[in-house]
Formats: C-alpha cells, sequence, structure tokens
C-alpha cells in the first residue's frame, strides 16, 4: 500500500503552533519513504523492480548507488521476532543479528565487520521518523554508540531501509558500516487483538486500534511482553505504548506520536565454554551464581513534516526524549558494575528537495541534537551500592551538522550521485569522578561521499561509491576517569581525541536474470582512522587503524504465485588491526561466513491462506583470543538457527505456530573472548511457540 494513503485527514488548529516551533527551532527533513510502495525483502515481482531502478532521480533509499535491503511490514509478519527486535534483520545480507538473552539488555546487530563483540548497533547510524538512535557514550552496558531498539514493538514498523556503508549523506553519527532507517506506522491499517505463548514462560499482548476522527488518522498500539529465560535466573517484563496522530494540511504530511517504553529485568550472564564442554557447570545456571539485573524506561515526543505529493519540498523534525537506563552484571559472586543512564535529548532536521524533473535532484539542511545528563558507572557489593566508581560523568553534548546531497542523469541509463557533512561537537564534560579531567571540547569533521549507477542493459545496473562516515568521540576517550575508585580524586587527564573517520569503497551490480528471478553483490573495503574499543575497565583507548574487506551475494526467485526463495553469502575477508597494541591479536571478533537461506509458500487453503516459512542462517570462522596475554587465536563454534512459522488466515482471525531450531549445543549468536576462555549464552536446542490475533 503506497505509505501517502496513509495520511489524508486534516489537522486541527492546535497543531499549526507545533509546526511553527519546530520550523523556527532546530529541526530538518527525515529521508523520506512515503512515495514508495512496500516491498519485500523475501523474493517477489515488487522487490525485484525496486532493486533495480537506482538510476531514477530519486531522495528515496533506493535510489543510492549501494547495497540497499527493505524490510516492510508484511514480512515482518512472516519472522519469528520474538523477545529480541534485531530479529528483523535476520534475513539481510550481510548482517549478524543476535540474540542477546540478557534481560532486556539490548538488541544486536551488526554489519560490515563493525560492531564487534555484539555492541547493539553501534557503527550503524540508526534512525526512527528521522530521530537518530545512537545513544554517545552509554554506560548501561553497551558502550558508545548503541542504537536502543526495544521500545520498538513488530505492529510499530512500516518499513525499514538497511543501506550498506555510509554513502548517504542524510545520516550523520555513526554512520560507518551502513545506516538503518525505519518508518513507523501510520495508518490507516486494520485493528487488532493479539496474543502469543512461548517457551520458557513467553507471553504477550498486543493491541492496534486505527480510527479516524474527522480528518485525523489516530494508530494506538499496546504491547506487553514477559518471558523467562532458558537460564534458571532470566526474566523480563517490558510494556511498550505507542500512538500517532496522523493528516494531511495543504501540501504537508503531518504526524505526531507519543511513545513510553518501560522494562525490568533479571539476567544469568555468561558461562566459560571449557568450563561447559567439560560439564563442570549446568548450562542453565548463573554466571558466579549471581544473576544480573536491568531497567529501562524511555518516553519521546516527536514530530514530523514530509511534502504530501512527491519528494520537491521541505520537509522537518522535531523531537524531545526522556531516557533512563540501569544495568548491573556480575563480576564475582558478590560483586556487580552498575551502569546508569540518566538522559535528555531534543532536536530536530530542517531539509529542502529540490526537484528538477527527471534529471536531476539537490536535498540540502541541517540537524541538531542536544544530549543532557548522567552517566555513570559503579561498583556494588552484595546489591549494595559502594563509594567506588568506574566512572561518573555529567554530559552536555550538543552535536550539530549541516548536509548536502545531489544527484544528476548524464544519460538516462547513467546517474551520478555526490554528497557531503559538516558536523560540529560541542560538548561540556563535568567529570565527578576525576574533576581536573573536567572540560570543555570543540571540534568537527567534514564527510564527502560520491557515487555512480549504470544500465548497462535493462536487467543488469552497476554501481561504485567511495564514502566517508564517522564517529563522534566518546566522553570517556576525551575525559578520562582513571582506575576505579571513589569521586573527587585528585589527578585526571584530558585527551583531544579526533572524531574517528572511515573511508569506504564499494563496487556491486543488481541483475534481472529472468522475470522474478534477481541477484545481487556488492564488494567493499573499508579503513577505519583510529578504531576506539571498550576496554574492561571502562575505559577507551585507540588500537590503531582497522581495515575490513568482503563482499555479499543475494539471490531471490519467484515460482508462480505460491513459492519464492532466497539465499545470499556474506565473506569477511579481511577484518584486522593494522597496528595492534603489544600483547593483542590483530583479528576482529567478526564472523568469516554467513549464509542465509530461506522459502515462502502461500496457498488457499479451505476459507482460508496458509503461509509456511522456512529460514536457515549460519555463521562460521569468527575468531576470538584467549591467553595471558590474550594472544592465543581461536575460533568460535559454528553457529546455525533454522525458523519455521505457519500462519492460517481465515476472516477475521489469524492462527500463528512458529518454531526455532538452534542444533549446536554449546554455539550461541554472541559470545565474548576472555582471558580465561569463550564466554557464551547457552541457549536452548528448541523453542516453540503460538498466536492469535482477531482483526476488528
Amino acid at each position: 500500500m503506497n505509505a501517502l494513503a496513509n495520511f489524508t485527514r486534516r489537522l486541527p488548529s492546535s497543531l499549526t503552533l507545533i509546526a511553527g516551533v519546530a520550523c523556527t527551532g532546530a529541526a530538518a527533513a527525515q529521508p523520506s519513504v512515503q512515495t514508495l510502495g512496500e516491498v519485500s525483502v523475501t523474493a517477489n515481482d515488487e522487490a525485484a523492480e525496486r532493486q533495480h531502478r537506482r538510476t531514477a532521480v530519486t531522495s528515496d533509499s533506493t535510489g543510492l548507488p549501494s547495497g540497499l535491503s527493505v524490510i516492510t511490514a508484511e514480512e515482518i509478519g512472516t519472522l519469528n521476532v520474538g523477545r529480541d527486535i534485531s530479529n528483523v534483520f535476520r534475513r539481510v545480507p550481510g548482517v549478524v543479528a543476535n540474540n542477546i538473552d540478557q534481560g532486556d539488555t539490548g538488541n544486536g546487530f551488526r554489519m560490515r565487520g563493525f560492531a564487534t563483540q555484539g555492541t547493539h548497533g553501534a557503527d550503524t547510524a540508526v534512525y526512527v521518523d528521522g530521530v537518530p538512535q545512537n545513544m554517545p557514550s552509554s554506560q548501561a552496558g553497551a558502550g558508545h554508540g548503541p542504537a536502543y531498539l526495544e521500545w520498538i514493538t513488530p505492529d510499530m514498523i512500516g518499513r525499514i531501509d538497511v543501506i550498506k556503508g555510509p554513502i548517504s549523506a542524510l545520516y550523520g553519527d555513526q554512520n560507518r558500516a551502513g545506516a538503518v532507517n525505519l518508518a513507523t506506522q501510520s495508518g490507516p491499517i486494520p485493528s487488532s487483538v493479539g496474543l502469543s505463548l512461548e517457551s520458557h514462560g513467553g507471553r504477550r499482548a498486543s493491541l492496534v486500534l486505527s480510527n479516524s476522527f474527522n480528518e485525523v488518522q489516530s494508530l494506538l498500539i499496546a504491547d506487553s511482553y514477559r518471558t523467562d529465560s532458558y537460564r534458571r535466573d532470566g526474566k523480563t517484563a517490558r510494556d511498550n505504548l505507542f500512538w500517532k496522530l496522523s493528516t494531511r494540511v495543504g501540501d504537508g504530511l503531518y504526524s505526531l506520536r507519543i511513545n513510553h517504553y518501560k522494562s525490568d529485568a533479571v539476567a544469568a550472564g555468561y558461562l566459560l565454554l571449557p568450563d561447559l564442554q567439560r560439564g563442570a557447570v549446568d548450562p542453565r545456571s548463573t554466571q558466579f551464581n549471581l544473576p544480573g539485573f536491568g531497567s529501562g524506561e524511555r518516553t519521546a515526543l516527536v514530530f514530523n513534516r514530509s511534502p504530501a505529493v512527491g519528494e520537491e519540498g521541505w520537509s522537518a523534525t522535531a523531537y524531545a526524549e526522556r531516557f533512563e537506563r540501569v544495568r548491573g552484571t556480575a563480576s564475582s559472586s558478590v560483586q556487580h558494575t552498575v551502569g546508569s543512564d540518566d538522559r535528555h535529548f531534543y532536536g530536530g532536521r530542517l531539509a529542502h528537495n529540490l526537484v528538477f524533473g527527471d534529471k536531476a535532484s539537490l536535498i540540502f539542511g541541517g540537524e541538531l541534537r542536544r544530549d543532557a545528563g548522567d552517566a555513570s558507572r559503579r561498583i556494588w557489593r552484595s546489591w549494595l551500592p559502594t563509594a567506588n566508581y568506574v566512572n561518573n560523568q555529567q554530559l552536555d553534548l550538543l552535536t550539530y551538522g549541516l548536509f548536502a546531497q545531489g544527484q544528476y542523469r548524464l544519460a538516462s541509463n547513467f546517474k551520478l550521485l555526490g554528497g557531503v557533512r559538516r558536523d560540529w561537537f560541542d560538548y561540556d564534560i563535568q567529570n565527578r569522578k576525576l574533576p581536573g579531567a573536567s572540560t570543555v571540547y570543540k571540534d568537527a569533521v567534514t564527510t564527502p561521499k560520491i557515487g555512480a549507477v549504470w544500465g548497462i542493459t535493462p536487467a543488469l545496473e552497476v554501481f561504485a561509491n567511495v564514502a566517508e562516515g564517522f564517529r563522534s568521540p566518546a566522553a570517556e576517550q576525551i575525559s578520562s576517569s582513571g582506575a576505579t575508585g571513589p569521586l573527587g580524586a585528585a589527578g585526571g587527564t584530558v585527551y583531544g581525541v579526533a572524531p574517528s573517520k572511515v573511508k569506504s569503497r564499494d563496487i556491486g551490480f543488481a541483475f534481472t536474470a529472468a522475470p522474478g528471478w534477481t541477484a545481487s553483490g556488492v564488494a567493499y573495503h573499508t579503513l577505519n582512522q583510529d578504531e576506539i574499543v571498550a576496554q574492561p575497565d571502562g575505559s577507551y583507548k585507540s588500537v590503531g587503524d582497522t581495515t575490513r574487506k568482503g563482499y555479499e551475494l543475494e539471490t531471490r526467485l519467484r515460482l508462480g504465485s505460491r513459492w519464492s526463495v532466497y539465499g545470499s553469502y556474506g565473506r569477511i575477508v579481511e577484518a584486522r588491526v593494522n597496528n595492534p597494541l603489544p600483547n593483542t591479536g590483530a583479528r576482529l571478533s567478526v564472523p568469516e561466513h554467513q549464509f542465509k537461506l530461506g522459502a515462502e509458500y502461500r496457498q488457499r487453503l479451505g476459507a482460508g491462506r496458509l503461509t509456511l516459512n522456512v529460514d536457515a542462517y549460519l555463521t562460521a570462522n569468527n575468531p576470538y583470543y584467549v591467553g595471558t596475554p590474550q594472544t592465543q587465536l581461536h575460533m568460535m563454534p559454528t553457529y546455525t538457527r533454522y525458523d519455521l512459522k505457519a500462519t492460517y488466515d481465515r476472516e477475521n482471525l489469524q492462527f500463528s505456530v512458529f518454531a526455532i531450531f538452534q542444533p549446536h549445543r554449546f554455539a550461541s549468536d554472541i559470545a565474548y573472548g576472555s582471558s580465561a576462555g569463550l564466554l557464551i549464552s547457552p541457549q536452548p536446542r528448541t523453542q516453540v511457540g503460538a498466536s492469535v490475533r482477531y482483526f476488528f
């Protein structure tokens, strides 16, 4: 369904004031996706057509000269999302999607050899409705730049664009491996109520209410999820609420949404693989016999404006968000390290898109984000806080930037694209642990992009790009907190670190072999300048430049009206530190091989329709180091996962059953190398579930 149909109502006069505030403040355009219909990442004719229209002049992500995957709401309905929203990325070529299984600790996804050791989407710029999701200098267990997406439920998602590489100038901080642009639903969609049950105490209740009030479209989504872990000391309680009002006024589409998320969790931690293999520990036991814990709460208000017809015109986003998060991880049988973030975010984007027929376009604008609040990591003993901190900082982080991106068709089958960003950082860091390290930091970074698409034949397109991306400096890089200790200690060091940049080169193709059959591929070479890695003591250190080389191949095939299949292979040829520190390994902990295969079958059955999905997922040759020093190279066990799902739709009812098989007993899709060996989170070999949904 074309998303333009979601906006057919007129805004009440009260929203005019909100629009005025957004325009006079720091607002800018979310990358437009409203002009395109849905496509599915699984093989279908519409996906095939969209895969091969990069030569078109469009500011939509499908016009970029890069690897791209589009995930639609329809496809998400065929996936086993379960407790972890990162499962929506499981079919995307080259993307490693992790089930952390440590309470509500954060979804895990990574691509192109970045974000080693499952750092929750860092090094990928993630935007939702034009709002950046990456968290600078997070202390609640995930380092610098994670994207916490637990506040999103499957019902909220309208479309996701996964852009490989930093080619788009519309995305800023963390755009090194690429970018993810998620657009939420706007309605009208069917109202529904759903219930589901899963293995290990999983249960979910969801409600979707889609209504029209005069000329305003209202979409309310509520979701309540509870689950126990396969591990004995693991459980999660999560509640999500989403309300979005949408309408059309003149030549603009307007929306206003509020969302609220709250969770509490207990986590069983990680166990040593050597202990598991020799039977010394129970796979369902808890690390140090001391469970971790966590909680989260966030509330956001977001306003959006985009052109009502076509892509030409101005777009705006303005937002405010309160973010609170706590995570305690056990470091011994009596001790936790407890990270805490208490932050407020304010900001926006404003942009204007000029379209010159089908020959050229230029989009330009700016964005601003202010992050103010506290970030700390504290030592607890016997469930009580001590006076010792890893770090404790009061942050006021202001980031703002300008961007421009243009494209020009030299011929009907050849297009050039170029873009540039200039981003500034204005930080005020108050270091409570080492006041002598408190500082004001100012710096800037420029990242150019250029690319081309050539339609050699109607069936074959080739593309190439050279682009730079960046990551903001972490507060801990700038203002050192030193060794664990009390607040107000003497000393402290301020470092004048520069923003970390990457330079990426891509070359790829998209080919329509026959109606309903497509193939695509991309090869990339990324040089990361100044790789900053989190250390066990909570500090950050540079390990020098790193290089990543690899390629991804994908094919999709539709067989008649019933069958569709897909397959992809991702290979990381090289991922290493060019000049490793003494007594450290050179190889980065990312899987060398990744296979994804799947099929879908649809058939009328009686008075309804049956949909069957099967997916297979494999990662192999993931290196890690052990020993003191950590220089002994090993490979993580090969990880495989099989997903099966059957859905039957009849009139107003939808029934689904699913199963997940992870046959390798001690393989895990998230693991950490340590001096003593590989730490993993054991997973059950089999999980099952069922759901029912009533539409009204």
